[in-house]
């Protein structure tokens, strides 16, 4: 286990990972089960598809890592019979280990979590099935990241903008959006000015929503 990774427990009795390198949580401190399911799952993909009526989506997060966003997700589509492909981004990869003791298993279904534990090493090569969805994580920085797709939805879950300047600037936001498809949906837990004015100026209709607990706001853009 990396010495500067160190699993703790948060406001919801979830678990996150604390990165002393960084100096901040993978997740919010208020609630990483709360986080996910409210900024990503509910705020993102459950709104791109009730809002398209569709039996299949795309995703592409900024950030894959511990996999909590994606087990949701997976266990989303797999109930609702909705076809997933899932593209994570992690520059930094956590071991299988420390992942296997999240304890997100207490979250989602065996089939999922045991499917996603077996290939994790597979999806940082290649793109695997797991249950109903298609995972790959890209084992790269953000703006060595290249697809011929694009995306329905980009789930932005990046270290804060304190910790991490340089994925929120503007080379990062318009590598990322590029691939994002009209109508797509953009969503993040933090909103500001600037990543306000960024989106608007590249063709988003962009909205404050209702943040996670110990936020007060969130931000969610359609691409237009």
């Amino acid at each position: 286990m990396s010495p500067e990774l160190k699993i703790v427990t948060t406001a919801d009795g979830s678990k996150t990972i604390y990165n002393s390198a960084v100096g901040e949580n993978y997740h919010s401190r208020h609630g990483a089960l709360q986080e996910s399911k409210h900024v990503f799952l509910n705020s993102g993909l459950k709104y791109y598809v009730d809002n398209n009526a569709a039996s299949s989506a795309s995703i592409l997060e900024v950030g894959f890592g511990t996999g909590l966003n994606f087990l949701l997700s997976a266990d989303y589509c797999a109930e609702n019979q909705i076809k997933l492909d899932y593209t994570g981004i992690e520059a930094y990869p956590l071991a299988e280990e420390m992942i296997s003791q999240t304890g997100y298993d207490e979250y989602i279904s065996p089939a999922t979590w045991n499917s996603f534990l077996n290939y994790y090493p597979e999806t940082l090569k290649n793109a695997v099935q797991i249950n109903s969805c298609q995972l790959q994580i890209a084992h790269c920085q953000l703006l060595d990241f290249s697809s011929e797709g694009v995306f329905d939805v980009i789930y932005f879950d990046a270290f804060a903008s304190i910790h991490q300047p340089e994925m929120w600037n503007e080379e990062a936001i318009t590598h990322t959006v590029q691939f994002l498809k009209p109508g797509g949906v953009f969503v993040t837990y933090a909103i500001t000015g600037n990543l306000k004015r960024m989106l608007k100026s590249r063709g988003f209709k962009v909205e404050k929503a209702p943040g996670a607990p110990g936020k007060r706001e969130m931000l969610r853009a359609v691409k237009l």
